[in-house]
């Protein structure tokens, strides 16, 4: 598993289901709320100093998650996809990125495809068990809990830059 950490050069995450608890609490007015970890937020910012790229690829729609996620730094956001594969083609053209050379962290079915073809494939401790059975490794964190800062923490780490001041050009 240190040789596979250790050949992670970007991130791709779900939202609904990893950056979240899959729970949507839904206002008098229609508007959908979602709950982030403060702890999955913090390791994604240092990823994106670390000069990881990282992306999200979700179904949903959400204007205010995609706030959220620029607001830690986050370029690559992919909404509204029916199809994960073509954003995730996407991305690694944009990044010059060989699919080896990613994880992705998903929950459900419409990560599968994906989860199938990255380097990496990594999931919450409450991902579909079909999900499981494909992924590498499986966080003891739930979604929405913290398994973000769990993987990224561990990929981080294992190349020395988790507590490193200086930002360093990953490519």
């Amino acid at each position: 598993m240190i040789n596979q950490l250790s050949q992670i050069r970007a991130f791709i995450f779900d939202v609904d289901g990893v950056l979240t608890d899959g729970l949507v609490h839904v206002t008098e007015t229609g508007e959908q709320l979602r709950r982030f970890s403060i702890k999955d937020g913090y390791a994604l910012q240092l990823a994106v100093k670390r000069g990881y790229p990282i992306g999200i690829i979700s179904g949903g729609r959400s204007q205010s998650v995609v706030s959220r996620l620029k607001g830690l730094g986050i370029q690559d956001i992919y909404i509204g996809v029916e199809t994960k594969t073509d954003a995730f083609e996407e991305f690694l053209l944009i990044h010059d990125l060989q699919p080896e050379q990613v994880m992705y962290m998903g929950d459900d079915i419409p990560d599968f495809p994906v989860m199938q073809k990255v380097g990496l494939p990594v999931c919450p401790a409450d991902a579909a068990e079909e999900i499981k059975t494909i992924s590498k490794y499986i966080s003891p964190v739930k979604g929405g809990a913290g398994c973000v800062r769990d993987v990224i923490e561990k990929v981080l780490k294992v190349q020395g830059v988790w507590l490193d001041e200086a930002p360093s050009a990953r490519g």
